[in-house]
């Protein structure tokens, strides 16, 4: 395996038509049928960088910028943007195109980690990430301070859950 590789090796595109099922009441895509569609390609960025098993770590955020409308299509573009030892930054942007006008907007970007694991289910090593275009270099250059942000949230997080109750709501 690569001890390096580019963002673009992990590019993952996926286009997919916007159908009255896939619609909320308020006319505009399900934020969770987004969510999912985010998720399976993000996760196909990460084996791409890996070529291994990989699970989903965190989803950072998933920011909704603008309604995607039954008239547009979904296009969903995702690459690994950071990495450490045996784990990967995602990035994903949705960019909404009104099919009759050809107006392409962004709709929403999320930021994602993956865990790459081997046979046995244990994190191991992957290859670093080299940016090449602006983006690439704007994100990685700004990934430490995201890893930051999401290493203090998972502290947050495990104080957190030490105060939740699991006890069954209903007894």
């Amino acid at each position: 395996m690569p001890t390096e590789k580019f963002c673009k090796d992990s590019l993952v595109v996926k286009t997919s038509r916007i159908f009255p099922i896939d619609t909320n009441n308020h006319n505009s895509l399900f934020g969770g049928k987004l969510m999912s569609y985010i998720d399976d390609v993000a996760s196909i960025s990460a084996s791409r960088h890996s070529r291994s098993n990989v699970v989903t770590a965190s989803t950072d955020s998933v920011d909704f910028l603008m309604p995607i409308r039954p008239t547009d299509s979904v296009c969903l573009e995702s690459y690994v943007t950071h990495t450490g030892r045996s784990s990967m930054e995602v990035f994903v942007k949705v960019v909404a195109e009104n099919l009759k006008t050809g107006e392409r907007k962004l709709a929403a970007t999320s930021f994602l980690t993956f865990v790459a694991l081997d046979e046995e289910g244990k994190p191991t090593k992957i290859p670093q990430i080299i940016p090449q275009s602006a983006e690439e270099h704007m994100l990685f250059n700004t990934a430490e301070q995201r890893v930051k942000v999401r290493k203090d949230r998972r502290e947050h997080s495990k104080a957190f859950a030490k105060v939740v109750k699991t006890d069954a709501p209903w007894i």
